[in-house]
């Protein structure tokens, strides 16, 4: 029984490093299994499809996948607890894996859709690492554990490409093996997933089922939230997965492009040492604020030149901006809900994030190809514009409240 806070009736949180560090181990997995599958999934849909154009709409169903599971496993972890949700992910990923090494044996790019569709049906699940550690933490903590979290991707994002092309030529098809060890991590994260405790909230009965979805959506800080948090993953997405034809068509090897990734997936990951000790000092809409200044950097970089330097250069500013802005949303949309709203207020909000990034994954390429590199990096302006007026929006609303609250 945990203890309760006096005269409150409510359970102190007090903060379990163990689970924040088991976290921190699934979502490394996690990574293995996103950033394997983003390394490998053009040169598969290339070799199957017969319309070389779809090459890439495997990643483009791999999200549509994530954007459609989102609400119906975070409700259904609401029902049956975080540890069950997460084993069911990884479970559903294997099954998903086995499904592309037999696209690939049959050589069917349909298959192979559906199978990447399913293998994203583990990255919403997995997504929600990061609510079940703020769950673990005090208050206080809560940003810091958010943004250890997310930093144990920094491991998954470099052992994901190099586990892939180490299998790639294990059997007679090119990349059956590769598919057969992300489903082995897989198996790894069943294990460390099946050891993480997020005891359930206790939810006062009186409270009944809590607001409707429509009345917490037009909280000042959940619009906040979700604009950082949807328009910063979905600009980062549109520029991570142009980077590579942008650098084929600057006539670089795809070996520099695979370099520029690596060193993005790096700066998205390692800033969430040091995110949630930054969050507790400046606060959490200076985070955001934070982030859309690198991502301007990142832009003036990329408009000023394009050799190899400026690519890794400008997506590491890429990167790093997108940890702001997300770890900041993540941490600002916990203020959003009650123990009895968490589920649907969470599920809504990677639902608007992923059919965000759906839309960016598929402007990608046809905007790259036909408006170009510095086009679409100038087009990145104004929807930072748009995230840096939201947060400070939120700031001004909350400095006029302040002094009529004291």
């Amino acid at each position: 029984m945990r203890p309760r806070e006096p005269g409150l009736g409510k359970p102190i949180v007090q903060t379990s490093r163990r689970d924040i560090f088991l976290l921190a181990c699934c979502q490394a997995l996690l990574l293995v299994n996103a950033s394997g599958l983003i390394a490998m999934n053009g040169l598969v849909g290339f070799s199957l499809a017969e319309t070389k154009a779809l090459a890439t709409f495997g990643a483009t169903t791999y999200v549509l996948g994530s954007a459609a599971a989102t609400m119906p496993m975070s409700l259904w972890m609401g029902r049956v607890g975080r540890r069950a949700g997460f084993m069911a992910g990884a479970t559903i990923n294997i099954v998903g894996c086995f499904i592309a090494a037999l696209a690939l044996a049959w050589h069917s790019f349909a298959l192979f859709c559906v199978a990447t569709c399913v293998i994203g049906i583990y990255n919403a699940v997995g997504l929600q690492y990061r609510f079940a550690a703020a769950e673990v933490a005090a208050p206080q903590h809560r940003a810091m554990a958010i943004s250890l979290v997310l930093a144990g991707g920094v491991i998954g994002g470099v052992i994901g490409p190099e586990a892939a092309e180490l299998a790639r030529n294990w059997f007679a098809t090119p990349f059956q093996g590769s598919f057969v060890v992300l489903a082995a991590f897989a198996l790894v994260a069943l294990a460390v997933q099946s050891q993480v405790n997020v005891p359930r909230p206790v939810v006062d009965a009186a409270s009944g089922r809590g607001r409707s979805l429509a009345e917490i959506a037009r909280q000042p800080a959940f619009i906040v939230a979700a604009i950082a948090g949807a328009l910063g993953y979905g600009l980062m997405n549109l520029l991570m997965t142009a980077t590579p034809i942008a650098m084929n068509f600057c006539g670089h090897p795809f070996g520099a492009a695979a370099l520029v990734i690596e060193w993005h997936v790096v700066a998205m990951y390692l800033p969430g040492f040091v995110t949630g000790s930054l969050i507790r000092r400046f606060g959490t809409l200076p985070i955001i604020l934070a982030g859309v200044a690198l991502t301007v950097i990142a832009v003036a970089v990329a408009l000023n030149g394009i050799t190899v330097a400026h690519f890794v250069l400008a997506l590491a500013f890429v990167g790093i901006g997108w940890n702001f802005m997300y770890t900041g949303g993540t941490t600002l949309l916990t203020e959003t809900y009650g123990a009895n709203e968490k589920s649907r207020t969470q599920g809504l909000n990677d639902l608007i994030v992923f059919s965000t990034m759906g839309l960016s994954s598929l402007a990608s390429g046809a905007l790259v190809t036909t408006t170009g590199w510095e086009t679409m990096n100038r087009a990145a302006l104004p929807i930072l514009a748009i995230i840096a007026a939201a947060a400070l929006w939120l700031m001004w609303l909350r400095r006029r409240v302040a002094p009529a609250a004291a």
